[in-house]
């Protein structure tokens, strides 16, 4: 059975002349510094976030730039060596909510102290409660990358995730913990169809007609470490809510293709993600293993088992209650749900490399990669956007199989801590992978961890609390005043008034 169809779960299907994946910012950013240099008229990028101080370059790769890597730095240094360059920043307007997390008078430092061919906009265009979620970048219509990394502060990371990394620091000399994300690479006809949504972005957002240099003749250089995928043709899904003022119209295809695909699993689903609270991905869950008909199913989850204060009690408490009620069933109808975390000890605690992937995989015969979270806003109300190939209609069926199967090795690899050993190979027998994954959770030496998420507050009044307000945390539709007014019954508005009094009594004694 085909999971992949145009129309329904995705934009259309491309052709692809090379395509693949990229593991962590070390070797995304590496990609895109030397992408960069080699573009000849223009660099395109879209993001959730851009910092501009933030380097492309760590370590040995810095020290061999003999140029400043710092990233607004790097891309005033192109224009002034290449007088042909233009370059197009498409960064999400964001919210109140964001403000201390982010570098402020961005519109300042990139529009007017920078070479005049760069041109920065803030995108606030979108469905109201809505947030623009894609991050890609095209460089001279020749090679496109997209998936879960924004080029911004404290995302840089390499795979061995070590506790301590003296390269894994902001420019304010702020260290942060270990990051694990995931990114794709693209060249072929697939890039126009991403040069098409970058134009009707930058439209939309009142930027006006985008009106690109002819391409010059750029050669695509893929470096070591990335995963090539022996793909011809490569899917293109997104999500978009309807949008005022725009001809925009609704599209849930990557919510379609996560559905899909869980409905047409037959021995494993594994998932990368930073959150899991979507409604759609767990019924289908439910559903596929409440099928009799069907053969057993080992699913296999990596999350993060602590997030921010506001996202635990906001999507961690659903995310727990979820996947209890997931693993309940998976005990009755007989499947296996693993749900693992990765972290290294550290003087007897655990310190967590961050989980902040997009990834599906099904049965080593179907992949997805991209910006969109396992959330209820990811499936229908931010703009997300996602790849997938799926063996046979992408590419020769054992050889993408392979592809996929290798992939999904090294990145339990990774997790575990055995990139590299001898052992790497011992996770691509599907067969126990769960009973494998389970000897090594069991190791306390072993960077794989059980999922243990912080029930502090599970035993309280709160998750009932917090219930109405999570709705507008995490929507599938756009929200306003008038959602949540018509949505809440009189006693949900109450227990709306009372969270949020609740809720601001103890952020203020923490």
């Amino acid at each position: 059975m085909s999971i992949l169809n145009p129309g329904t779960n995705c934009m259309g299907i491309y052709e692809a002349d090379a395509t693949g994946v990229l593991v962590d910012a070390e070797d995304y950013y590496r990609a895109f510094y030397h992408t960069a240099l080699a573009a000849r008229s223009y660099l395109l990028l879209a993001g959730w976030q851009f910092d501009s101080e933030v380097r492309l370059l760590r370590g040995e790769d810095e020290h061999g730039s003999h140029a400043d890597t710092r990233f607004l730095k790097f891309l005033e240094r192109l224009c002034q060596v290449n007088p042909q360059l233009h370059i197009y920043i498409l960064a999400w307007d964001f919210s109140a909510v964001f403000s201390l997390e982010r570098e402020w008078f961005q519109d300042i430092i990139f529009n007017w102290t920078t070479n005049k061919r760069v041109q920065f906009r803030f995108d606030s265009v979108h469905a109201t409660g809505a947030t623009h979620h894609q991050k890609f970048v095209i460089a001279d219509g020749t090679i496109a990358y997209l998936g879960g990394m924004d080029i911004c502060s404290s995302r840089w990371d390499d795979r061995r995730h070590m506790k301590d990394n003296p390269d894994r620091v902001d420019v304010d000399g702020t260290r942060y913990g270990s990051y694990h994300d995931i990114q794709t690479y693209h060249t072929g006809e697939v890039v126009r169809a991403l040069l098409d949504l970058f134009r009707q972005r930058w439209r939309d957002s009142g930027g006006g007609e985008l009106k690109l240099p002819h391409a010059g003749t750029m050669s695509p250089v893929l470096h070591a470490g990335a995963f090539p995928l022996p793909a011809t043709k490569v899917a293109v899904c997104r999500t978009v809510a309807r949008t005022p003022l725009t001809d925009q119209r609704e599209v849930h295809e990557i919510r379609h293709l996560f559905v899909n695909a869980i409905m047409a699993a037959q021995s494993l689903i594994y998932l990368e993600n930073q959150y899991f609270s979507s409604q759609a991905v767990f019924w289908s869950l439910v559903a596929r293993m409440s099928m009799a008909d069907r053969p057993p199913l080992q699913i296999v989850m990596l999350l993060p088992d602590r997030l921010p204060l506001t996202e635990e009690l906001f999507l961690g408490l659903p995310q727990m209650r979820m996947i209890r009620a997931l693993q309940h069933v998976a005990e009755k109808t007989g499947h296996t749900l693993s749900v693992y975390s990765s972290a290294e000890m550290d003087h007897g605690t655990r310190k967590m490399t961050f989980i902040h992937s997009k990834l599906l995989l099904i049965d080593d015969r179907f992949l997805t990669i991209g910006s969109a979270n396992a959330t209820n806003r990811s499936m229908g109300l931010d703009t997300e956007l996602n790849v997938a190939w799926e063996a046979d209609l992408c590419g020769p069926a054992e050889e993408m199989t392979a592809a996929i199967r290798g992939l999904r090795s090294s990145l339990l690899a990774e997790h575990a801590g055995l990139l590299g050993s001898s052992q790497e190979r011992r996770f691509e027998n599907m067969e126990h992978l769960s009973r494998n994954l389970d000897s090594l959770a069991d190791d306390r030496d072993a960077r794989l961890c059980r999922y243990q998420p912080d029930t502090t507050f599970e035993n309280s009044d709160l998750p009932d609390v917090l219930e109405p307000i999570q709705r507008v945390v995490d929507p599938e539709h756009p929200i306003g005043n008038e959602f949540i007014f018509e949505s809440l019954t009189k006693s949900e508005l109450g227990s709306f008034a009372r969270g949020i009094f609740k809720l601001s009594q103890m952020i203020i004694g923490l």
